[in-house]
């Protein structure tokens, strides 16, 4: 059995982690850069974060990939760089939790191209899962447990995603999708639609993050969870609602509305919590400590 398997059936709730983005801000990554470039240029920073979120009682680590298939990296002329940093960015999660005294798994951030797929955009099904099995390949050679498709907003690019990975292994697959449109994702779909397709496609746990907040979040999981009784749900919701202050983006979600959120969760059947944009250690360790 994996250690995938093996920390869900022994704990009834696991605490993942929380953003990256933000925390990479925070320690000077610049708006426009590639967070996947630090993987290779600031490992020290990248492992820090995981390590914060670790020490935090966060069991799920979310490797710095998001966006790290060829479409995104092609933005910043980094598309021939796609093994190098994606291995890179397990290694340094590995690292990371290396010696801490409780298992800590390490999930593969799969992100969104950025692009359409045809016939809306210029994106080819075959194209996409190609480039997710380019990624996918470069994760699993470092060392990840499981593989975390993300913030998706149409069906068909998850889908290509999971076949993407599956051509390249067999590891556990997370799918979520992002419901900051009236509650529905960019593409139209539903969190019920979500729930019942992506477990269609092979996910092996579904569920919401990011979005616009925790309502919106939760009311995605209690859908999801109304459609799939049986699935096994994740949700990781936003540090509330952002705002510019002085120029700059801060959310208004204390560690003790993101503690109220996981309680909230819990209660509508999430087996799997953590947080998203805006959030940091300090979140997470509220998180725990309210759902202890």
């Amino acid at each position: 059995m994996s250690r995938f398997y093996d920390l869900l059936n022994a704990q009834p709730i696991i605490l993942s982690d929380g953003a990256m983005g933000t925390q990479l801000f925070a320690r000077g990554l610049e708006s426009g850069m590639s967070p996947e470039l630090w993987n290779v240029e600031h490992p020290d920073r990248v492992m820090e974060v995981h390590r914060g979120y670790a020490e935090a009682g966060s069991q799920m680590i979310l490797t710095n990939s998001f966006g790290g298939t060829r479409f995104r990296l092609k933005l910043h002329n980094f598309e021939d760089r796609v093994y190098e940093f994606n291995k890179a960015a397990a290694e340094i999660a590995v690292k990371a939790t290396a010696d801490l005294p409780y298992p800590v798994l390490i999930g593969g951030s799969v992100g969104p191209t950025g692009e359409l797929l045809d016939p809306l955009g210029l994106l080819t099904f075959d194209e996409a899962v190609t480039g997710f099995a380019e990624q996918a390949a470069a994760l699993r050679d470092g060392g990840v447990d499981y593989f975390q498709v993300e913030t998706m907003s149409d069906l068909r690019e998850v889908e290509a995603a999971i076949k993407g990975i599956r051509s390249v292994s067999d590891l556990p697959i997370v799918a979520t999708m992002s419901f900051d449109t009236n509650r529905r994702t960019m593409m139209g779909v539903k969190p019920e639609d979500a729930a019942v397709k992506l477990r269609a496609m092979g996910a092996d746990v579904v569920g919401a993050n990011c979005g616009t907040g925790v309502p919106d979040n939760l009311f995605a999981l209690e859908q999801m969870r109304n459609a799939a009784p049986d699935a096994i749900l994740l949700v990781k919701s936003n540090a509330g609602v952002p705002h510019y202050h002085h120029g700059e983006l801060h959310y208004d979600g204390t560690p003790e509305v993101m503690a109220d959120y996981a309680l909230k969760a819990r209660q509508l059947g999430a087996r799997i919590i953590g947080a998203c944009c805006g959030s940091s250690p300090a979140h997470l360790k509220a998180m725990k400590e309210a759902l202890s």
